[in-house]
């Protein structure tokens, strides 16, 4: 039988890892009575602070502009969807009542060419009616995307002007 044979330890020959640490610089004191800041960095830090105010608030308000932009559109979108939905209900309607009348017609038929007369006549007013509805839905799409288009338009352009 083979014995297991273990290999001895070897150290590791590599310094111990130290952590990393900021160089340490003199730093003034200026919590000692009687010591001023420099002039140099106090108008400094001042300048920073209302940079950063001045900033803060044209972003704010750039903000709120977004907002009142985005909500404007949705409400927008919301009810011209709104119509647009309506609207493909009410065609519906009336093409379902139409195919109703034309098969109560069909039923009162007593001649082939007579039912075929009715098919031909049902058929022309259903293409005219459908044409109708298309073209209502097409200039109400129309109109909901310029409307919704707009808000968005403007408030770029508004936003663009105040940066240029």
């Amino acid at each position: 039988m083979a014995e297991a044979t273990t290999a001895p330890k070897v150290k590791s020959t590599k310094p111990p890892a130290v952590a990393f640490e900021m160089p340490k610089f003199e730093m003034p004191k200026f919590d000692i009575p009687n010591v001023e800041m420099p002039a140099a960095f106090r108008e400094f830090a001042e300048r920073g602070v209302a940079q950063a105010k001045d900033t803060y608030e044209k972003m704010k308000a750039a903000a709120e502009e977004a907002t009142d932009v985005l909500e404007t559109t949705y409400s927008t979108a919301t009810k011209g969807a709104s119509d647009y939905g309506l609207k493909v209900i009410e065609a519906a309607r009336v093409n379902s009542n139409a195919a109703f009348d034309f098969a109560g017609e069909l039923m009162a038929a007593k001649t082939l060419s007579e039912m075929v007369e009715l098919s031909s006549t049902h058929a022309r007013k259903q293409f005219e009616a459908l044409t109708q509805q298309s073209k209502e839905l097409s200039a109400l799409a129309q109109k909901v995307a310029t409307e919704t288009a707009e808000p968005i338009k403007s408030g770029v352009s508004k936003a663009l002007s105040k940066v240029a």
